[in-house]
């Protein structure tokens, strides 16, 4: 089974990269590290529940294909939209992956 004809999105993958700062500290930045086809969907209400009971804020789940090299920390952008990547999961069979996200809303300044 091949999940490609349901991912709808492209999104930007962003990670945490720490480099030295030529002065024996450290500085960390967000870097644009690739792009992932995707199906962005709102959990439903038994998963927030659950998620809420253990205290994580999951507002969103993102479908990727199995490859797709997006870790816990991460970002996904796109479509105006910045999602924090709480966990992936991976099922038993290689169908697709699962990352549980949280929308982070931007301020207007």
């Amino acid at each position: 089974m091949d999940i490609t004809h349901l991912l709808n999105r492209q999104l930007a993958v962003w990670r945490t990269v720490t480099t030295d700062d030529g002065y024996g500290g450290q500085q960390t930045a967000h870097q644009a590290v690739g792009q992932v086809r995707a199906k962005v969907d709102q959990p439903s209400a038994s998963e927030r529940m659950l998620a809420q009971q253990g205290g994580v804020p999951h507002t969103h789940t993102v479908y990727l294909q199995p490859g797709a090299d997006v870790r816990r920390g991460d970002e996904l952008r796109g479509d105006g939209q910045v999602l924090r990547v709480l966990s992936v999961i991976a099922p038993s069979a290689p169908l697709y992956r699962r990352a549980e996200c949280e929308l982070r809303e931007q301020e207007n300044t």
